[in-house]
């Protein structure tokens, strides 16, 4: 199963770091959140990625065309002008890199993630999210009842999409409440291939009448999710990263085996 990865935003909030770079490259403990994420899915299996670029989408590319040679130690042969690379293998993960263009909203990029991978359901999440939750757990959930879309839901501060629901089923998506502190959309989906029918075009913002619709047609079900997760869009959040890291303290964190 591919996981889409939506990694096109502007990161507005966060413009001191991301005139420079794309959100999902800012570091955190020397890597970007990206990578993280990644790293997490592919502990439970899901080691193939199609990531949707859009601002600074070619940062993306090289950290990804140049990732063996800035991980691993050198020994270049200047004369045969080749080289050799040293230590620690690199991750066996496959990635696919999707230009989605720089103007094209959260709805088109998923319509495009969903056309990467035609009839197969598909893991989904955003580029700037870092949670501990148990994906295969997530995916067995969704598997068992049958809908099109399932949704993670958190209990951060109200400031994301709200989601009421009865016994999982989502009844209602209202897209950043303005008061309230119940539950949220954390991200980490998985969607069918159906869901793509609920998607007009490009312009369409799948946080409103995308996933609006499917709760309406009790096609959307929401995955309880009441561990750590934490969206990374003010410097506070990236400092708030950064300290877990460091302090040995990531909830997130995957140990080597």
């Amino acid at each position: 199963m591919k996981v889409g990865i939506l990694a096109g935003g502007l990161g507005s909030r966060l413009s001191e770091m991301t005139d420079r770079i794309p959100k999902p490259m800012i570091e955190i403990g020397g890597k970007p959140i990206l990578w993280h994420i990644m790293r997490n899915y592919a502990q439970f299996g899901f080691k193939e990625f199609v990531i949707a670029l859009g601002y600074k989408g070619e940062v993306i590319k090289d950290f990804f065309l140049n990732y063996r040679t800035r991980s691993q130690d050198l020994v270049v042969h200047l004369g045969r002008g080749t080289v050799d690379l040293r230590g620690r293998p690199a991750e066996d993960w496959e990635i696919h890199l999707l230009d989605a263009g720089e103007t094209t909203q959260t709805g088109g990029r998923v319509k495009r993630l969903l056309d990467y991978a035609p009839g197969q359901p598909l893991m989904l999440t955003y580029g700037d999210g870092l949670a501990n939750i148990d994906l295969r757990k997530l995916l067995q959930f969704h598997r068992r009842h049958g809908k099109a879309a399932t949704v993670t839901a958190v209990r951060p501060p109200a400031r994301f999409g709200g989601l009421q629901f009865k016994a999982g089923r989502v009844t209602r998506f209202v897209e950043k409440p303005q008061i309230g502190e119940g539950w949220i959309n954390g991200g980490f989906f998985v969607l069918e291939p159906r869901v793509r029918d609920y998607i007009d075009d490009d312009q369409s913002v799948f946080e409103r009448e995308p996933l609006e619709r499917l709760a309406r047609d009790g096609q959307l079900m929401a995955y309880q999710h009441e561990n750590f997760w934490q969206c990374m869009d003010t410097m506070r959040d990236v400092r708030l990263l950064e300290e877990l890291w460091q302090g040995g303290k990531a909830p997130w964190r995957v140990r080597r085996r």
